[in-house]
């Protein structure tokens, strides 16, 4: 008995040696240091929720919709945070993308003050373009100037909503000397999915509405959402668990072992979060908060007529309340490369084209009827991209590149200028 004892031991000593060693191999060949050395070691990051944000680090608005919560840093991905992104900046007291409080007070007089409104491509605008537009902007006859750049985008707003929150601002005494409004891709990208589950496509967007709309009534949680829920949370606690375990670990077989295994649940925890979002929801009806359906049926392309339309009202009214302050509206028409003339290379087709995205179709569709209702002095960017070589686009929805965005910058810049000459 002793001496198979003493096998058993020894053989699982062997084997513990064995793998430790073929582990540090792997690790030396991966990583080219030796996984004992703690300062080159790499690290699990954990899943963390925002500190003291609850379910959620976005809030409902009562009049614009979804929206940040305050003090939330605006993230962006690795390749955009360079010297045009500047330091971070977190969300301010509205919840925008800001250094500033709103409303803002000019400290003097010299100060040309820009509101930028639109979508998730305005807010990376202000963070990525918006010191390239205020050296645009000093370099023209605005030089005697302090231009300051104000960001009102939000991820996901589609008109009424930047009219909604460019009335709110102005009744409460935000002042500005020109108004920018970048947007079209989320009217009808977004619009178009609206349709498809049955709101009016003047509603906030589906796509960020929806999962507020769960938060804040259960009632809409069917039960295969809430099953699902329990799991990713589940595998959320199970990933942190592993992640803990093996940033501590000192032995370089469990760090293997551990790593994969995060790979590999990592990998179902992300399907998991995908099909939660896949998953329809009881009808609106049951919530709390009240989505308005479709005021009519539409069917072929009237869905995408309406969004053109309601697109260029709400517009023209952003003008008009501008204009009655003598301040510049500046229109602009973003370019997105699901509608575009662009030559794409391999390499780039892959960054930014995904015949699954579920913006696809309705920018494919919704597009050609934006241009048509485009309104007098409003300024198309579609093509804006069609002859720059570099890649433009960061990713497979709609935000652009640092180049993009710099090109994006001059273009605007370009028409702010031009609005000022006209005035």
């Amino acid at each position: 008995m002793k001496r198979t004892l003493l096998v058993v031991v020894v053989n699982i000593a062997v084997f513990c040696i064995a793998a430790e060693l073929l582990a540090l191999g792997i690790f030396y060949y991966q990583h080219g240091w030796l996984f004992y050395l703690d300062p080159y070691r790499p690290t699990i990051a954990l899943i963390q929720e925002p500190p003291n944000q609850g379910l959620t680090a976005v809030g409902l608005h009562p009049y614009f919709g979804p929206t940040h919560r305050p003090g939330i840093p605006f993230d962006l991905p690795p390749e955009l945070q360079t010297a045009d992104s500047g330091p971070v900046v977190a969300t301010n007291n509205f919840g925008f993308s800001s250094a500033h409080d709103y409303p803002f007070t000019r400290t003097n007089d010299r100060q040309f003050v820009v509101g930028v409104f639109g979508g998730s491509v305005g807010a990376y605008f202000c963070r990525i373009g918006a010191a390239r537009f205020e050296e645009d902007l000093r370099q023209s006859f605005l030089k005697v100037r302090e231009p300051v750049t104000l960001c009102f985008s939000h991820e996901g707003y589609k008109q009424p909503q930047q009219l909604l929150v460019l009335a709110y601002f102005l009744s409460i005494g935000q002042t500005f000397d020109a108004v920018v409004n970048i947007d079209g891709f989320n009217e009808a990208a977004l619009g178009g999915i609206n349709d498809r589950y049955g709101w009016d496509v003047s509603m906030p967007s589906h796509e960020h509405l929806d999962p507020l709309i769960n938060v804040v009534n259960q009632a809409t949680l069917t039960p295969a959402k809430l099953e699902l829920l329990t799991r990713i949370k589940r595998d959320e606690q199970r990933l942190n668990a592993i992640a803990t375990r093996s940033n501590r670990t000192p032995f370089a077989s469990v760090e293997f072992v551990l790593r994969h295994y995060d790979v590999l649940l990592r990998a179902r925890h992300q399907r998991e979060l995908v099909e939660f979002d896949a998953l329809p929801s009881n009808p609106p009806s049951n919530s709390v908060i009240h989505v308005t359906p479709k005021v009519r049926a539409r069917s072929g392309d009237a869905a995408f007529e309406d969004i053109a339309a309601n697109w260029r009202a709400s517009s023209v009214l952003m003008q008009q309340l501008l204009a009655a302050r003598g301040v510049p509206y500046i229109h602009v028409l973003q370019p997105n490369q699901y509608y575009s003339s662009r030559a794409f290379d391999d390499a780039q087709r892959k960054a930014a084209i995904n015949d699954a995205s579920p913006f696809k179709p309705g920018a494919e569709r919704g597009y050609p009827f934006l241009e048509k209702a485009l309104e007098p002095g409003a300024f198309n960017a579609v093509h804006l991209f069609d002859n720059e070589r570099a890649p433009v686009y960061v990713d497979d929805c709609c935000h652009y590149t640092v180049t993009g965005n710099r090109l994006l910058a001059d273009f605007v810049a370009r028409a702010v200028l031009s609005a000022f000459v006209r005035k």
